[in-house]
C-alpha cells in the first residue's frame, strides 16, 4: 500500500481526490492539510511514501513546503499538483526536490499511475510541460533583473522595488532600463508580458504576497 499525504487548501478537491485514491486498491491518504506551513509536521507524524502537493497554498507554497519536506523527510517523494501551466514553476518545483510535477486538469487514473510510478523511483513530468520546458529560449535576464521584473509584474512602484530588494531607486530604474533594451519591450508591462511568454519569468498572480513597502 502506497502511503499518501495530501496538501491541498481547497476542501471539496481535497475531499474528492481522497476518496478517489483510496478506492484505487493500493493507495491509502493517511494525512491531509489545507496549509503549506504544515505539511513537514504532517509527514513527520503519518510518515507517507508520498506528498502530493498543490502550488498555491496558505502558510507556505507548494514549492517551498517541497524544499522543507525533503530535508525534513527524505523518503518521502513529492508530487506537485498544480493548475498552472508555467516551465518557470517546473523549474522551481524540481530545484526543490520534486519527483513529479502534474496539472490539475489531468484524469484521476493518470494521477493515481504518477503516484505510483514516483514511489517506484520514477520521475513524472506533465508531457506538455515537458516538451515546453526543452523548447523554451535561454533567459536574457539576470536573476536580480528578473527579480526586478517580478515585483514590476506584481504592479510595485520602483521606491517598492527597491525596498523589497535593498537597493537605490537609481540602481532599479537603471535595471528597469536594461530589462527594456534587453526584451525590445515598449515599457515595463511590455517587457513582463514578454518575459512571461518566453518562460523567463512566472505570471504574476494577483493574490501573490504584496512587496515590503506596501505591508
Amino acid at each position: 500500500m502506497i502511503r499518501v499525504l495530501l496538501a491541498e487548501d481547497h476542501g471539496v478537491v481535497r475531499g474528492a481526490l481522497t476518496v478517489l485514491l483510496n478506492l484505487t486498491g493500493d493507495i491509502e491518504v493517511v494525512a491531509e492539510t489545507d496549509r503549506g506551513d504544515k505539511v513537514v509536521a504532517q509527514a513527520l507524524a503519518a510518515r507517507p511514501d508520498v506528498a502530493v502537493v498543490d502550488i498555491e497554498m496558505p502558510g507556505a507554497d507548494g514549492i517551498e513546503a517541497t524544499c522543507r519536506l525533503r530535508q525534513a523527510l527524505p523518503t518521502c517523494r513529492v508530487l506537485i499538483l498544480t493548475a498552472l501551466a508555467q516551465t518557470t514553476l517546473l523549474k522551481r518545483a524540481m530545484d526543490a526536490g520534486a519527483s513529479g510535477f502534474l496539472l490539475k486538469d489531468a484524469p484521476t487514473e493518470r494521477l493515481a499511475e504518477s503516484i505510483r510510478r514516483i514511489a517506484a523511483g520514477e520521475r513524472v513530468i506533465d508531457a506538455s510541460l515537458a516538451v515546453a520546458a526543452m523548447t523554451a529560449s535561454a533567459s536574457l535576464l539576470t536573476e536580480r533583473e528578473a527579480d526586478v521584473l517580478r515585483l514590476v509584474g506584481l504592479g510595485a512602484t520602483t521606491g517598492e522595488i527597491a525596498a523589497e530588494l535593498h537597493l537605490s531607486a537609481a540602481t532599479v530604474r537603471n535595471y528597469i532600463s536594461n530589462i527594456i533594451t534587453k526584451t525590445g519591450a515598449r515599457n515595463r508591462t511590455d517587457a513582463v508580458r514578454i518575459a512571461v511568454d518566453s518562460g523567463w519569468i512566472e505570471r504574476p498572480r494577483p493574490n501573490a504576497a504584496a512587496p515590503a513597502a506596501r505591508r
